[in-house]
């Protein structure tokens, strides 16, 4: 038995320790039944819901220096270490919970499949919105060890925009979700708070937002995703000066990109807008990964455009170039060199070199 099922069996023997003292099913009496049959019967109820639950787990921790406006920075880091576990009740039901221990509770939602085929499941919960192509990827999936670009950062609550906080892009809410045409259509409609993990809704309005994939071949996908509604405001921003801490105002989004894999090369790109208020923020990526020898060593770059606000001209600019080495399944090393042509300054956007070495491990498993 492996490290992974024996967590499973020693989850499961808990939950049935406590089933068993409570339930006359499990509780015969010696002249119905003998110890032998008790345990037998036990042991493959433990059996059948360890079969149900799957644990999953991953690390990212590493080192980066960093250079911008004539000053040094160096850190060791942990970035993530999130452990998952998600449980078939049923065929068509389902149940999963995530942390992460560098940080917070993340996931917490149930599905329901409502059609015999994937045409149609039902999700309620916390979990990563369907807005922008990245942003639903995990971490793990990544070319960069800065994992989303700047737009994705900023637009999904990822952390970079002080008017949604750091979310992780994710949000409470319901989502529909399915799949037609053979798996080459598919769409999802969320339904959130608009205010992020772990906290209830800033204001009386919802945030809509739809997505829709496309897959006319192996390999290639075409990805359209779009959000109306209405923020609630948790910090001033430098990139919107007009909002204010606490107030409420408008939230939209939209993007379209496209992802195509294949045996020689990875490329992923989108262009996305926003508009906060009356501020507009725009811009695109094309990230892609070359296999110098596949499921062991690839060449990663990125090239990452970004406006924060258009009427200010906050553009940024940013070229990451890189290596990876997969010393095991789901388990890389990763070195890249950052450029950025502009950076946040003691919480002032200004323009100039920032440049960055940065180094990372990732361990999954699962």
């Amino acid at each position: 038995m492996t490290t992974f099922k024996t967590l499973t069996y020693i989850l499961c023997s808990t939950l049935a320790s406590s089933a068993y003292a409570s339930s006359e099913t499990f509780s015969p009496s010696p002249s119905s039944s003998s110890p032998s049959t008790t345990k037998q019967v036990t042991e493959e109820w433990i059996g059948g819901l360890a079969s149900r639950i799957h644990l999953h787990g991953y690390a990212q921790a590493g080192f980066t220096y960093a250079h911008g406006d004539k000053t040094d920075n160096n850190t060791f880091d942990i970035k993530r270490t999130l452990l998952w576990a998600d449980a078939r009740i049923t065929d068509r039901w389902s149940f999963l919970f995530m942390h992460d221990f560098s940080s917070v509770v993340q996931e917490f939602y149930t599905d329901y499949r409502v059609t015999n085929s994937k045409a149609l499941t039902i999700r309620f919960g916390q979990f990563k919105n369907g807005l922008t192509y990245e942003n639903p990827l995990s971490p793990t999936s990544q070319e960069t060890i800065d994992v989303y670009s700047e737009g994705v950062t900023y637009l999904t609550g990822c952390g970079s925009d002080p008017l949604l906080g750091v979310q992780y892009g994710r949000d409470l809410g319901l989502s529909l979700f399915g799949e037609t045409n053979d798996g080459k259509l598919r769409y999802e409609i969320d339904i959130m708070n608009g205010q992020g993990i772990n906290k209830k809704d800033g204001n009386a309005e919802k945030d809509f937002i739809g997505r829709l994939e496309w897959r006319p071949k192996k390999g290639l996908n075409f990805i359209a995703t779009g959000q109306i509604g209405r923020g609630h405001a948790l910090a001033s921003s430098p990139y919107n000066p007009t909002i204010s801490i606490g107030q409420n105002y408008k939230r939209n989004r939209w993007s379209i990109g496209f992802d195509y894999k294949s045996l020689p090369l990875n490329l992923h790109g989108e262009y996305l807008e926003g508009q906060d208020g009356s501020v507009t923020s725009r811009g695109a990526y094309l990230t892609g990964c070359v296999p110098i020898k596949r499921g062991v060593f690839d060449i990663v770059a990125s090239y990452d455009f970004f406006n924060f606000n258009t009427s200010l001209g906050m553009d940024q600019h940013k070229v990451v170039a890189g290596v990876q080495y997969w010393f095991y399944p789901k388990c890389r090393l990763q070195l890249q060199y950052v450029y950025k042509s502009a950076f946040l300054n003691n919480g002032n956007f200004q323009h100039g070199a920032y440049n960055a070495i940065m180094c990372q491990m990732q361990v999954r498993f699962n």
